[in-house]
């Protein structure tokens, strides 16, 4: 057999019930795309399986559903043309070989039926338009009409057609030759790279769902700059994010000069990324300075400052969230919350910083204190050597600190030794302002350390502030 079959590819039980469905209909069948490149990348086992029939490949869905254990329910997309089967823990997607022509606003295409080489032609590059043959007489053969496999192994990211074409009709392609370069570490094309430059503004037609499932894509990534620095020598991260390119650029008066905040951040970002495959993590890293373009300033004696950075920063977090239609819910939060804080630990080094500081830091952060201080300590950047550990060694002292006084004091997420109901009841009052009033005094002076935390210490408070509203015990 030559070299152009690649049945090892196929040798999941699945592909042979695909070969005996699409023989029994008498179509033609192929599976395409991520699995082929994924295969000859040797990149682990792919969960997703793309399947091509020239002709109709629902049909084709349903066939194979016949003849599978428990004939599992065939998920039918009329509109699309497209089918969906769950088996063998694979997620099975048929779909017709067709021909897409594109109207310019919109990336929706007007589809027709087509051969395999239509369907290919309209992929969106050359290492995923490579398809291997499920048909019995020719199982695993390559076809690979643009020299997918020669560019697989080349590193290479180009469009079958020509890229001026290819993301105008569908401007997502061009996030997604981004992403894949990000996450394959391989380089795009010059002409693919020009002619994303000449149709950035063409992603103002994709909604904003698909551009974050591709940022996050490219975050998720093991080097997330490389991908991030595409974006922004394409001019499409001035279009998606333009709160980090704002972040670009150094200023200098009177000889004093700042950091470039953008590039500085994206080496950040490859910094957690190295520590953390939490997603949301990583989105923290990436806008935990974008506060610092609108709060810039100068001052003759002092230089340059970002002061209030953090706060602004949170507050745009929530934005750009809402902008791009991103969660708004608890990792909206969880952003912001570090964002907020990520200034706060490197304060605790300072020996005159009172243990109160450092309650109120481990009360406000509460069980993302690691996911914080994992933050700050990616947030070295400096390239002198003595700098670099030095400042490592100032958050181990931050960590010892941390961790002392947590172990003595339990301020961790702690309510105060003193219910609200047991306020009511000790003076016989209604649910009212002044219960939680009292109840946040209590929890203040153990913050502060005017008393510890403790049942007994925080009851005695409670009488006295009770007092000041007053309020008498009930004896």
């Amino acid at each position: 057999m030559s070299d152009n079959y690649y049945q090892e590819a196929l040798q999941h039980k699945i592909f042979t019930v695909l070969s005996e469905a699409a023989d029994e209909l008498n179509l033609e069948a192929y599976v395409i795309g991520g699995f082929v490149r994924d295969f000859f990348l040797k990149r682990g086992d792919a969960k997703d399986i793309d399947v091509v029939a020239v002709g109709s490949g629902i049909e084709l869905a349903e066939k194979v559903s016949e003849k599978l254990p428990g004939k599992p329910a065939v998920k039918v997309f009329k509109t699309y043309g497209t089918a969906m089967l769950n088996i063998f823990g694979l997620e099975v997607e048929f779909v017709g070989a067709r021909k897409e022509s594109y109207s310019e606003d919109s990336r929706n295409p007007e589809v027709e039926q087509g051969n395999l080489k239509d369907d290919q032609n309209r992929r969106d590059f050359t290492i995923n338009a490579l398809a291997l043959q499920l048909n019995k007489a020719h199982f695993g053969k390559l076809l690979d009409p643009f020299d997918g496999l020669k560019d697989l192994k080349s590193q290479l990211i180009k469009t079958p057609l020509n890229p001026e074409i290819t993301f105008s009709d569908d401007p997502l392609r061009m996030l997604r030759a981004i992403r894949f370069s990000s996450q394959l570490n391989f380089v795009i094309e010059p002409k693919s790279v020009q002619a994303i430059q000449d149709h950035a503004s063409r992603i103002d037609i994709v909604s904003k769902e698909r551009i974050v499932s591709e940022l996050n894509k490219i975050l998720a990534s093991e080097k997330p700059s490389i991908g991030f620095k595409l974006l922004h020598d394409t001019t499409l991260l001035k279009r998606i994010l333009p709160e980090l390119t704002n972040l670009e650029g150094i200023d200098e008066i009177d000889g004093q000069k700042h950091k470039d905040n953008f590039w500085h951040t994206l080496e950040v970002v490859d910094n957690i990324s190295k520590e953390t495959d939490n997603l949301w993590l990583r989105w923290a890293a990436l806008l935990h300075d974008i506060g610092k373009a609108p709060t810039k300033r100068f001052h003759k004696k002092i230089g340059w400052t970002f002061h209030g950075h953090e706060f602004k920063g949170s507050k745009m977090v929530y934005q750009i969230f809402k902008r791009l239609k991103m969660p708004l819910n608890d990792k909206m939060k969880f952003v912001q919350k570090l964002v907020l804080l990520s200034s706060r630990p490197i304060a605790i080094v300072d020996e005159d910083v009172t243990d109160s500081a450092v309650r109120r830091l481990v009360h406000d952060t509460g069980e993302h204190l690691e996911d914080l201080m994992t933050l700050c300590e990616a947030d070295i950047t400096t390239k002198n050597p003595r700098r670099y550990k030095k400042y490592h060694n100032n958050f181990k002292l931050v960590r010892d600190r941390i961790k002392e006084v947590e172990e003595r004091d339990k301020v961790r997420n702690f309510q105060p030794p003193v219910s609200g109901t047991e306020i009511m009841e000790t003076f016989n009052i209604q649910p009212c302002q002044a219960v939680g009033e009292i109840k946040a005094k209590i929890k203040e002076a153990i913050l502060d350390g005017v008393i510890p935390n403790e049942y007994d210490a925080a009851y005695e408070f409670m009488l006295k502030v009770g007092e000041s509203y007053g309020f008498k015990p009930q004896t």
